[in-house]
């Protein structure tokens, strides 16, 4: 005779969900261990792209340098780490969204999907527009204004903080839209509410960017302006994902 009951479906339910987070996250980890192996022999290589925004500003003869005698094996390892997880980050939300995807409403499978590839994308955007724009901007100004007789001799490992501190910013600062949709389809706030308070943001990101940026002007406004740009943008994205008053109107 068969006892199983609820408690024992139960556990089987849970067991199913832990091997399937489990198979994720094993896939997860596979991914980016086999893109980090292929990026590891041109780890000098990308070294050498990442810090070719600064060595462009630098006078002739000006090279970064290496303090601690094992930075130049482990930063570039570290560099290519962090280019691996950047490079790898569709397969690891794409796993990710496989394990929570059964559990979602069929609506909000629509809207989610859009909303990880745009935040996704935007993400690159930013760095991309860290990289080309932001970080050379930001060297010519330092070497500019430097005193006279002072050499600039960076250490490696501290440019690669620098650099991943400002990528980190703008990839996330470019996610605005992204969050402004979120909330509006969470119902916190609506589409003329973010128009009428735009005032009050702008002055937020302006603050924002002030923090988070270097202490000098050239890139707080190369934050600033995009972001301020991308809050209208995420105004007119909300408005077409918004709930219609007649549609909201009808359901109750």
């Amino acid at each position: 005779m068969n006892h199983a009951g609820p408690d024992s479906d139960g556990e089987s339910s849970l067991l199913e969900h832990l091997l399937e987070l489990r198979t994720r996250l094993l896939r997860a980890i596979a991914g980016l261990v086999l893109v980090l192996l292929a990026l590891l022999p041109f780890a000098n290589k990308l070294y050498a792209w990442l810090a070719a925004p600064l060595l462009a500003k630098l006078p002739a003869g000006g090279q970064l340098i290496a303090v601690q005698v094992a930075s130049p094996f482990f930063t570039p390892l570290r560099l290519a780490f962090f280019v691996a997880l950047l490079a790898t980050a569709p397969w690891l939300l794409y796993q990710a969204w496989a394990f929570v995807a059964p559990g979602l409403y069929q609506r909000e499978k629509r809207l989610a999907m859009p909303l990880l590839v745009s935040a996704v994308a935007l993400f690159y955007i930013g760095c991309a527009f860290a990289y080309f724009v932001v970080l050379p901007s930001v060297f010519g100004f330092l070497a500019a204004i430097k005193p006279e007789g002072v050499a600039m001799m960076t250490d490696i490992n501290a440019y690669l903080d620098f650099v991943l501190v400002i990528f980190l910013a703008f990839g996330a600062s470019f996610q605005l839209p992204v969050a402004l949709v979120i909330l509006v389809l969470l119902g916190w706030v609506t589409p003329d509410q973010l128009r009428a308070g735009r005032g009050y943001a702008i002055v937020g990101i302006f603050v924002l960017a002030a923090l988070i940026t270097p202490p000098d002007v050239i890139s707080q406004l190369l934050l600033a302006i995009p972001m301020c740009l991308l809050y209208e943008a995420g105004i007119l994205a909300a408005r077409l994902v918004a709930p219609k008053p007649d549609a909201a109107s009808s359901s109750s």
